[in-house]
């Protein structure tokens, strides 16, 4: 067998290449000849139907070379993104922060891609040449220069606990920070207070600047130092608004203390400091609720043990050592004792257990663990010590896979994001622009100049792009998580954007409607027989074979016998294409299809024959007990049990609006009977997997609608991307899950409508979020530009618009599935 040239030789270097501008196979050929000659090349390979052409290289070639050639060929291309880094970004404040992030890492060389989320403080960013230390270091400084910190994240989660604990020591030191600042703006507001309640008590105004300017200088600090970066990046930010804003209020009573000695009533010392002791407090109320956002991430985090206990067979004997987690390997030997997590993914090799998967597949009650039966890492073991031999290690392991998941769906952008990016950009300075109106129109007007000031200050003050910058992503955070609680990982927030839109789910049948393992749905005894007796001979003949149907006949006896002793059987054998024989009792008997009948001249008696007739009409599988000189013992029917909540499913769905659809390559009296059983109203059976994707293209041309598809298997896969949005089981293949947008951590087909009505409700909060942003600036800016707002009411307000933002949607985090 060959092996493919990226594993024979450690220098070559495999890149891949978007094309555009082909039409036919001449095409694809000419572009493949054209990067073959490009130096270091050793083999290039175009695929017409995807655009996509893969180069393998010696020695490496620059992704510039490779687009040259093709453009020289007469063509368009361009790099396909190779690697991902993750950077924590310090300093953002709003909306307009992220968006100046965004585009100083896309103006760095090699850069395909980048994303930057508010909420997660975190910037993605694809790569198209290889995500080298060099590369790294000038994102970094990319971020600096644009006025901003990063810092390269580890991709391990392992990092985890370091992250919580330096974002808990920040938000102590913001919270003294607040305190500090709160208690040195007291005395400078509660005389307010007293005026309204007839005390005229005032603070001289030497001690008054004294107050301010510590509150001023030191714990606005922060907003100066970020003010001065946007100003020098050349944009503006939320922290521009607060300073000039402060600032402009300050200044006023500087000068007034200066020009009007003595006189108290020009002095508003207190609104600069009140504004900014609010501001703060409302970005550590907003940081506390981020942080509570990414709690699924945290708990998931925590299921992670640091310590394993491995089996260590030294030779003469064997022994347990518990070591580091990271010593473990694949293939060790771990021993989970009762009550303890399960540190690795592995396969039970001893002990009889249940483990409680619940924070991982949502699945509430314990599941019951066997040798040879799969564990996750993360579990918590039952009652009974057993060992594990490992089959996956750190990032590698399903929990780990599962953090990886859920963090990229809370760091994507939807769609609709990229509207409010847009209308970001250009707030600040509009902002900016309708307080200088403000100052000039009030002065025309004759007023003031403190009171047009302070109206320009109030304007400059209630503008808050930070409830439009958290407005989508703090809903999205909000969503995955309690989905991934509850065992549904969607994949990332386009898929969660469609999906609260579908208003058709086309499902696969077996293993997804179904068990996906035949059970023994009927078996009845000819006439003078016992049935149970006659049963007991069935399952003797079937005893010793590993054919599906011949356990479902050991099943259903064992379920009836309640312990009582096995008929003995001998001598049994398989006949290839017809069934099983065995001697039992010292008589030859014998399972198998009608056909053998057929071939031995059984006659089938009138009452099993047309009970046979009924139930293959309803797809089941009919096999025959009979002796082969003696006549037909019994029937026994064989169907896929129907999964106990799949009814429960479509009912809900219904309820939802949504339609259900069956799409199987099951027999037509099959699907139609799992369709009538559970109610669903369109069939299409024996369908092909080709044809299942075309079946799919044909519903979302009928329906005009977005069309959803659940299933399962690796035929599955075509269908679910041909899909708006798949949604695979976890219980599935590999494949079915990366073609689909949402996976379900368990085989229950009730949390399909759980991610639908999951993925509606984040929408809706996005909705509310958006609408009381824009309103909120809507109203609040006029309301200051003609001086019905005072500073203070005005920073009020302000820190608490964002505040309000991410609580509306931690609300998500109550959600429960309907029943």
């Amino acid at each position: 067998m060959n092996e493919p040239l990226v594993a024979e030789r450690a220098d070559t270097a495999v890149a891949e290449l978007e094309v555009h501008g082909m039409t036919c196979a001449s095409c694809a050929m000419r572009v493949e000849k054209a990067l073959a000659k490009v130096p270091g090349v050793t083999r290039a390979s175009v695929n017409l139907a995807t655009e996509k052409a893969t180069v393998e290289a010696s020695g490496g070639v620059a992704p510039a070379a490779l687009v040259a050639a093709v453009e020289k060929a007469g063509y368009e291309a361009v790099p396909v993104a190779t690697e991902t880094a993750t950077l924590a970004i310090g300093g953002m404040t709003c909306a307009s922060c992220a968006n100046r992030v965004e585009k100083a890492l896309a103006r760095v060389p090699g850069v395909a891609g980048v994303s930057v989320n508010l909420a997660t403080e975190q910037a993605t960013v694809n790569t198209r040449s290889p995500l080298t230390g060099e590369l790294q270091d000038q994102l970094v400084a990319a971020v600096k220069k644009a006025g901003y910190e990063a810092t390269p994240l580890a991709a391990d989660v392992d990092s985890a606990p370091a992250k919580k604990a330096a974002a808990g020591d920040e938000a102590r030191r913001e919270w003294r920070a607040v305190l500090v600042s709160a208690v040195l703006t007291a005395p400078l507001v509660l005389p307010m207070f007293g005026h309204w309640l007839g005390f005229d008590w005032m603070l001289p105004a030497a001690v008054q600047l004294a107050l301010a300017s510590v509150v001023q200088f030191v714990f606005g600090a922060r907003f100066y130092r970020a003010a001065w970066k946007a100003v020098r990046a050349g944009a503006g930010n939320m922290d521009l608004l607060v300073a000039l804003g402060t600032s402009a209020a300050y200044g006023v009573s500087v000068y007034a203390m200066l020009v009007h000695p003595g006189d108290m009533a020009h002095l508003y010392f207190e609104a600069s400091a009140v504004v900014i002791t609010l501001v703060r407090f409302g970005k550590w109320l907003e940081a506390r609720a981020k942080r509570q956002t990414t709690d699924a991430i945290r708990a998931l985090n925590a299921l992670r043990p640091d310590r394993a206990r491995i089996r260590v067979d030294d030779g003469a004997r064997a022994e347990e050592r518990e070591v580091p987690l990271a010593q473990v390997r694949v293939g060790t030997i771990v021993v989970v004792r009762p009550g303890e997590r399960v540190p690795v993914d592995g396969v039970v090799l001893e002990g009889r257990s249940h483990i409680d998967e619940s924070l991982i597949t949502g699945e509430s009650l314990p599941v019951p663990k066997a040798p040879d039966d799969p564990v996750t890492a993360g579990s918590i073991n039952g009652e009974g010590a057993i060992a594990v031999r490992t089959t996956a290690i750190g990032a590698e392991t399903t929990l780990a896979r599962i953090i990886r998941l859920v963090e990229s769906a809370q760091a994507e952008k939807a769609p609709i994001q990229r509207l409010v990016d847009r209308v970001s950009a250009v707030f600040v300075p509009a902002i900016l622009v309708i307080a200088v109106i403000t100052l000039g129109g009030w002065l025309f007007a004759g007023a003031g100049a403190e009171t047009a000031i302070l109206n320009a200050v109030a304007v400059l003050v209630i503008a808050c792009p930070c409830a439009l910058g958290l407005a989508t992503p703090a809903a999205i955070m909000a969503g995955t998580g309690v989905a991934a609680r509850h065992g549904v990982l969607i994949k990332d927030a386009e898929a969660l954007e469609t999906a609260h839109n579908v208003s058709v789910v086309a499902f696969d049948k077996t293993g997804t409607l179904t068990l996906g393992q035949p059970s023994l749905t009927a078996f009845e005894a000819a006439d003078g027989l016992e049935r149970n007796e006659t049963l007991a001979l069935a399952a003797a003949v079937q005893r010793q074979s590993d054919h599906p149907l011949a356990k479902a006949v050991v099943q259903a006896y064992e379920a009836q016998a309640q312990g009582a002793a096995w008929v003995a059987a001998a001598h049994a054998r398989a006949v290839p294409g017809r069934g099983v024989e065995a001697e039992v009792n010292g008589r030859r008997l014998a399972i198998g299809s009608g056909r053998w009948l057929d071939e031995l001249a059984l006659t089938v008696p009138v009452t099993l024959a047309a009970r046979a007739r009924s139930l293959e009409g309803a797809g089941n599988t009919v096999s025959w007990l009979f002796d082969p000189h003696g006549g037909v013992l019994a029937l026994l029917a064989f169907g896929d049990t129907v999964k106990p909540t799949a009814r429960e499913a479509i009912t809900s769905l219904k309820k939802m609006g949504v339609r259900s659809v069956l799409v199987t390559g099951d027999n037509a009296g099959s699907a139609a009977a799992v369709a009538a059983q559970l109610g669903i109203d369109e069939v299409h059976a024996q369908v092909l997997p080709d044809d299942k994707a075309r079946t799919i293209r044909d519903l979302k041309i009928k329906s005009g609608g977005i069309v959803a598809m659940a299933g399962d298997g690796i035929n599955d896969a075509p269908a679910l991307a041909a899909a708006d949005i798949g949604i695979a089981m976890a219980t599935g293949t590999d494949v079915a899950m990366h073609a689909a947008g949402i996976t379900l951590m368990r085989g229950d087909p009730a949390l399909v409508a759980a991610a639908i009505d999951i993925s509606r409700r984040t929408w809706r909060k996005i909705q509310q979020n958006l609408f009381w942003a824009f309103i909120y600036n809507l109203i609040g800016i006029p309301l200051a530009a003609f001086g019905l707002l005072n500073p203070m009411l005005a920073g009020a307000a302000m820190a608490f618009s964002s505040v309000s933002v991410v609580t509306n949607a931690l609300l998500l985090r109550t959600w429960r599935a309907s029943r």
